[in-house]
C-alpha cells in the first residue's frame, strides 16, 4: 500500500489510494493471508472510513485579484437589468464536433448495431462544426447558430442577431439595452478587438447599447450557459452520430428540461474565416466605453 498512496498538498491528513479490493487480496494472499475482495472492501469501508470518490476539480487555476469583486458586479447588473424587463444573455461556443462517420459517447436504444470508423481523423469527414450558444437567463431558452469552420468573433455577433431575430424582439421589444455574460477568452475574449468591433455594429443592426461583462480568467464554467444548456444539449446529442449540420440540428432542437428550457436550433449562412484583425481605425479611436471598475472586463458598446 504504501507504493500506491498519496495525498492531498493542502491536507496532510487526507490519503487516498488507487489499489482495488481485488489487488489489495492478491498481495494479502502473496503474503499468505486468505482474504477476499469483499472482505476488503468491508475492513476499508466499514472499519477504516474510506469511500470510492474521484476528484473534484473545484479550485481555481487562475488567481484573479478582484475575482469575487466581478462576481458581485455581475450578480447586481443581472438584477437591474432583469427589473428593467431588459434581455440578459450568456453566450459561449460549444465543443465543436466533428461532421461524419465518427464515434460519439453515449447509448441509444436500437433494433440492430450502429458501425462508425475506428478512428477519428478529420480528413475523413466533412469538417468539424462550430455551436455557438446564447442563452436566455431570465426565459430559460436559447439559439444555437451551426456553422462549419473556425470560431470566430462574427459568428459570435451572427448568433446573437438570430437570437434577436427568432426570439429576442418578440419578448424585448421595447429594450433600449442588453446584457452580455462571456468567459475571457476564446471568440468573444476581452482582448479581442474584433470582437468589440462586430458588437459596436451588432449594436447599430439592434439600435441597442450592449453591455458586456466578463467572467474573470478560469472561472469560464460559472457562465450561465454551461450548466443550464450545453449541458442539456449534450444529453440530446449522445450517442447521435453527426454525419451532416442538419442532422445536429434536428436533434438540438429537441433539448428539453423538466424547468421547460426550449432551445432553438439554425445553421449559419455565411462561412466565416480565421485570422481577421479589426480596423486600425476602429483599434485607433475605440469608440467603445469602459467603465470605471474593471474596465478590461466591463465595457458597452453604444448604438450611436
Amino acid at each position: 500500500m504504501a507504493d500506491h498512496t498519496a495525498g492531498s498538498p493542502v491536507d496532510q491528513s487526507l490519503l487516498w489510494t488507487n489499489r482495488s479490493p481485488r489487488d489489495i487480496a492478491e498481495e494479502l494472499a502473496f503474503a499468505g493471508f486468505e482474504v477476499g475482495p469483499d472482505t476488503v472492501r468491508t475492513i476499508l469501508t466499514k472499519d477504516l472510513g474510506l469511500s470510492v470518490r474521484q476528484a473534484v476539480k473545484d479550485e481555481a487555476t487562475c488567481n484573479f485579484p478582484q475575482r469575487d469583486e466581478q462576481f458581485e458586479h455581475i450578480g447586481r447588473l443581472r438584477k437591474t437589468f432583469q427589473r428593467e424587463g431588459c434581455p440578459v444573455l450568456s453566450i459561449d461556443t460549444k465543443h465543436k464536433e466533428l461532421l461524419g462517420n465518427f464515434f460519439r459517447p453515449g447509448r441509444a436504444y436500437t433494433n440492430g448495431r450502429v458501425h462508425v470508423l475506428d478512428h477519428d481523423f478529420a480528413t475523413h469527414g466533412h469538417g468539424r462544426m462550430a455551436p455557438y450558444g446564447v442563452y436566455d437567463v431570465a426565459r430559460n431558452e436559447g439559439l444555437m447558430l451551426l456553422s462549419v469552420g473556425p470560431d470566430t468573433s462574427q459568428l459570435a455577433c451572427d448568433a446573437i442577431w438570430h437570437w434577436w431575430q427568432r426570439l429576442g424582439k418578440r419578448h424585448y421589444a421595447g429594450a433600449q439595452r442588453l446584457l452580455l455574460l462571456c468567459d475571457c477568452g476564446g471568440s468573444n475574449g476581452y482582448r479581442q478587438y474584433m470582437f468589440k468591433e462586430e458588437l459596436l455594429g451588432l449594436a447599430g443592426d439592434l439600435g441597442m447599447s450592449i453591455r458586456v461583462a466578463h467572467y474573470p480568467p478560469g472561472c469560464s464554467k460559472y457562465n450561465p450557459i454551461e450548466h443550464r444548456m450545453f449541458c442539456h444539449v449534450t444529453r440530446a446529442l449522445q450517442g447521435v452520430v453527426l454525419q451532416t449540420v442538419d442532422a445536429a440540428k434536428q436533434f438540438i432542437a429537441r433539448t428539453t428540461t423538466d424547468t421547460g428550457l426550449r432551445v432553438v436550433a439554425e445553421a449559419a449562412r455565411r462561412v466565416y474565416h480565421k485570422g481577421l484583425q479589426a480596423s486600425a481605425e476602429f483599434i485607433q479611436n475605440m469608440p467603445i466605453r469602459f467603465h470605471h471598475f474593471l474596465p478590461e472586463l466591463n465595457y458597452t458598446a453604444r448604438s450611436w
